[in-house]
């Protein structure tokens, strides 16, 4: 790691990764972001920016993957490619929000992921670390909504399904990990995510569907919006 991202990564919040080592240490080392949040990527580590390069061949071949892997349709395929990568980008900001407040921010252009035994696991060369939740809806849009466009006309899914996923990313390890008001996160936060979880009681549902449940002999998830009380 260079100095000047040691630095950097010194002026982050060590208790954001400490949690996030844990979650690795209880999963058998499985967690779709590196603890550390930086790294010094090798060859086994993809820029990011890749998965835009035209004519979108390694996206296509991710989501082909991810279709081959549960036996679904091409768009089921990408919503669920996307319900992994969208959940390990989000983690980190929303337990850094509700831990302290220090957000880290992996710059578009500085992040890199590996396909890995948790679907995918996302690191940066370097953190930026922010206050507040401008910085968060900066970076769903110039990291994940490139994305999230991309899959939706390449597989035709609808974007407002992708944001779902994203959606209770926030919610989900505020409820299973650092306790924290999703919901007012997510107002914050506002467009493309807010107004897509429900809470109901202790849980809460989702108002658009991963499409999970579409796949044959499966249960649909706990926060499927099938389940949702009317």
């Amino acid at each position: 790691m260079k100095r000047a991202d040691r630095e950097e990564a010194g002026r982050g919040s060590g208790v954001l990764t400490d949690v996030l080592q844990r979650m690795a240490d209880s999963r058998g080392g499985v967690l779709g972001v590196e603890p550390g949040l930086v790294i010094e990527p090798d060859e086994t580590w993809t820029p990011v920016a890749e998965l835009l390069r035209e004519p979108h061949t390694l996206l296509d071949e991710l989501i082909d993957e991810t279709a081959r892997r549960w036996n679904a349709p091409h768009h089921v395929g990408a919503a669920l490619f996307w319900k992994t990568f969208g959940y390990w980008h989000t983690l980190p900001m929303a337990l850094g929000w509700a831990l302290d407040g220090r957000v880290p921010v992996m710059r578009p252009e500085e992040t890199w992921f590996k396909v890995s035994e948790a679907g995918v696991t996302i690191a940066a060369t370097r953190v930026t670390w922010t206050d507040g939740t401008d910085a968060i809806g900066e970076a769903l849009a110039r990291t994940q909504q490139p994305l999230v466009t991309a899959i939706s006309r390449r597989a035709r899914v609808g974007e407002r399904t992708l944001w779902g996923s994203t959606a209770e990313a926030f919610a989900e390890p505020l409820t299973s990990v650092v306790p924290g008001d999703y919901m007012e996160l997510l107002r914050r936060i506002g467009p493309p995510v807010d107004g897509l979880i429900e809470p109901v009681g202790d849980r809460y549902f989702r108002r658009t569907c991963c499409l999970w449940i579409t796949l044959p002999d499966v249960e649909p998830c706990g926060s499927c919006c099938v389940l949702r009380p009317r």
